[in-house]
């Protein structure tokens, strides 16, 4: 992503622009990017997303030729709307900022700063849309990764989006965030090689179709290939293709090689795995695998395993690439502090009729507490007044219901807490090492093993306890009657 600068919506270089000229650029705002709403009816968030945003990051600046193009953009007169001059500052101008933000990896909620930008307004404003792009992605698809693996109950789930993904970027970084996610391997041989992700795959039915019949294919393609036989059986008859499977695997086996298994892609996927098993079974081949796929999703992996079917290995594509359910995870990006060189920070928040839009005031980061290896809260609290001294959670949908955070639970088991937010960047330049894919898809499963299972859930999920430290929640009270009484 070198140089992709003008990776934002016209309007940030507008603001932008504003800024410079009202001679605001280089006041300190703060910006934090959070989410509303868990998708697909979760009761979770998997972040997701930061690995890109940081190589985006790293190499920020506007080319000669992408400044060449701004002087081309016209306003209502036909004139150019950006000045000569400005476009020489943007050409002088290196990121400076500070962010903080959650490790990928990391289980999330509503309303929590997934990133938080602290630096010149300018620079800040033009982060944003790039920032929510590759980050409201990257989460959704991840998330989805972790339900549809969840369902599959630890067997291996394997991505085969990559011809149904929403262009070749879209595909790249579902790859790469459904193995954050838990996905085991993918299909798209570049992510492979670009991130380090395990590849899979075996034939299709155009194989099968371009022999004169079913088992000249899989004989074929078990003489090509010999230690990558997983055959696709329903082309024709399902049934009777798993018995050339067979018939092919015995050939196999005289040869001193094994067959991997075979692959369901129509059907009654539950009755045909178990008609399957029992056919691979009685002719000796226990080790042999059931690999499905055809649209699958969490419910139709859960619907099946509760029918008993016998498929061990998932080919999960469409909807998982796409997040076919919900598309868009639906992160914003709010200004929450600001102050003039030598002044005195002044919080900020978004008002609005629906009370889930206001948003929170000050410098945010978040302390999750967990005790007995389980995570019981998190409490959002404001750097800016500095820690509290007693810790007092406030619920957002019920200011009356407040909990107290402190060294033991009500039952008397030790609690621990941390806070999520890491440092990235420091005066624009990287201070985190950005982990492994590995690592980085270890620590989400990590992170999940945290938390109770009713949070968990595919449906109706318990809601896991988030809300404002005592005293943010006063304050952002009190900017909210404030704001009111000026509308009067």
């Amino acid at each position: 992503m070198d140089g992709q600068a003008l990776l934002t919506d016209l309007y940030q270089l507008t603001m932008a622009y504003g800024y410079w000229r009202s001679g605001t650029a280089e006041h300190e705002a703060v910006f934090h990017l959070h989410f509303r709403k868990p998708p697909f009816g979760s009761g979770y968030t998997v972040a997701a997303g930061l690995g890109l945003a940081l190589d985006w990051l790293r190499d920020f600046r506007f080319a000669a030729d992408d400044l060449a193009y701004l002087a081309t953009i016209p306003g209502n007169d036909g004139k150019p709307i950006f000045a000569a001059e400005f476009l020489d500052y943007l050409a002088d101008l290196r990121l400076t900022v500070d962010i903080d933000a959650v490790p990928e990896g990391t289980v999330v909620f509503p309303h929590q700063p997934l990133v938080r930008v602290r630096g010149p307004i300018l620079q800040g404003q033009l982060l944003e849309t790039a920032l929510l792009c590759l980050i409201n992605f990257n989460s959704l698809v991840a998330t989805k990764a972790a339900r549809i693996c969840q369902a599959a109950r630890g067997e291996p789930v394997l991505e085969f989006g990559l011809r149904r993904a929403q262009g070749l970027d879209g595909a790249l970084s579902a790859s790469r965030a459904a193995y954050i996610g838990g996905c085991a391997s993918t299909s798209n041989v570049l992510a492979g090689k670009r991130y380090g992700i395990p590849v899979r795959g075996t034939h299709a039915h155009s194989w099968v179709m371009s022999f004169d019949d079913e088992l000249s294919a899989f004989e074929a393609y078990a003489r090509a290939m010999p230690n990558n036989c997983v055959f696709l059986v329903d082309t024709y008859d399902t049934v009777e293709g798993v018995k050339h499977a067979i018939t092919v695997a015995r050939q196999l086996r005289a040869r001193g090689h094994e067959i991997v298994g075979i692959r369901l892609d129509s059907g009654d996927l539950a009755w045909l795995s178990i008609q399957a098993r029992a056919l691979l079974d009685e002719a000796g081949f226990p080790k042999a695998v059931i690999v499905a796929s055809n649209d699958l999703d969490e419910r139709t992996i859960a619907s099946i395993k509760d029918q008993g079917g016998t498929i061990a290995v998932w080919g999960v594509g469409t909807k998982l690439v796409t997040a076919y359910d919900q598309p868009a995870l639906g992160g914003v990006y709010k200004l929450a502090a600001i102050r003039a060189p030598g002044g005195e920070w002044r919080p900020k928040l978004k008002l609005s009729e629906q009370a889930v839009k206001v948003s929170n005031p000050g410098i945010q980061n978040v302390r999750r507490f967990s005790a007995g290896g389980e995570a019981v809260g998190d409490v959002i609290w404001d750097e800016l007044h500095g820690e509290p001294g007693e810790w007092v959670m406030v619920d957002p949908t019920d200011p009356t219901r407040r909990r107290r955070m402190g060294l033991t639970t009500e039952h008397g088991t030790a609690m621990t807490a941390a806070d999520l937010l890491m440092p990235v960047l420091r005066g624009g330049q990287p201070v985190y090492q950005q982990p492994l894919l590995a690592e980085v898809r270890a620590h989400a499963q990590a992170q999940l093993a945290l938390f109770h299972p009713g949070i968990k859930r595919l449906d109706n999920p318990h809601q896991y306890p988030v809300g404002l430290e005592q005293g943010l929640h006063e304050r952002k009270t009190a900017l909210i009657l404030a704001a009111r009484v000026r509308k009067v």
